[in-house]
């Protein structure tokens, strides 16, 4: 079996603390085979992990997390930024033409800085015809975030279509984070996962859960030490 986690930032995101060469390091340490890099609404992080990704002996999915007008959703296999701001099934469909897929990620969760789709949002994109074959997995365990019964109200979204797949990712934006929620599937390379994801042949890892106390202590920490190397990517 394979693991993936599908959701981690860099420095490339405002929120980021990790430099892409570091982020790759720490995947492959903690025994990884892929990674989706996800900034948020920007793709040149992951670019530049993409071309560093041999060098790590890990494969990377280029991809970004996208702020839709109705809230975040990952886009996976894109190498091209996708606008901002539109409405959901509009994003979907514009990562569908760039030849990606999407996945719905920490459906109706809550807390600080997180900008969630509802369930009503998601089950619409799901019976959309346009839409639906590109939304192909939900986001079940999210390894990070504060609001943990989203967790368990993402499952019943699940319901909606059989045979969607179900993803666990870190959603990190420390090297401490990353792993911790992750993606079992069958074979090890980005392309097995791939076609696992369209037949929902995934399965959810949990990792060590942390407390909020000591995710948030930690972010800042990193946050702050991490200011200088975020400003250089921003502006260079």
């Amino acid at each position: 079996m394979g693991l993936a986690d599908l959701h981690i930032h860099t420095i490339y995101s405002y929120d980021g603390t990790a430099s892409v060469p570091a982020v790759l390091a720490r995947a492959r340490q903690v025994g990884l085979d892929v990674i989706a890099i996800t900034d948020h609404d920007e793709i040149k992080g992951a670019l530049k992990a993409f071309e560093l990704a041999p060098e790590f002996g890990i494969e990377v999915i280029p991809g970004i997390e996208i702020t839709t007008a109705e809230g975040d959703l990952l886009a996976l296999f894109v190498t091209e930024r996708i606008k901002p701001g539109l409405p959901l099934i509009e994003t979907i469909i514009k990562v569908g033409e760039a030849g990606g897929i999407c996945i719905a990620p920490h459906p109706m969760a809550r807390g600080m800085g997180m900008k969630s789709l509802s369930g009503p949002s998601i089950v619409q994109a799901l019976h959309h015809p346009d839409a639906s074959p590109i939304l192909i997995g939900i986001e079940t365990y999210n390894a990070t975030a504060l609001d943990r019964e989203s967790n368990y109200h993402a499952q019943a979204l699940l319901a909606e279509r059989p045979g969607i797949a179900q993803v666990g990712n870190s959603d990190a934006h420390t090297l401490q984070t990353i792993g911790l929620g992750a993606t079992e599937f069958p074979g090890c390379t980005a392309a097995d996962l791939l076609d696992a994801l369209w037949v929902g042949a995934t399965e959810v890892r949990r990792g060590v859960q942390l407390s909020s106390v000591q995710l948030l202590s930690s972010w800042a920490i990193n946050f702050v030490i991490s200011a200088p190397a975020r400003v250089a990517v921003a502006y260079p």
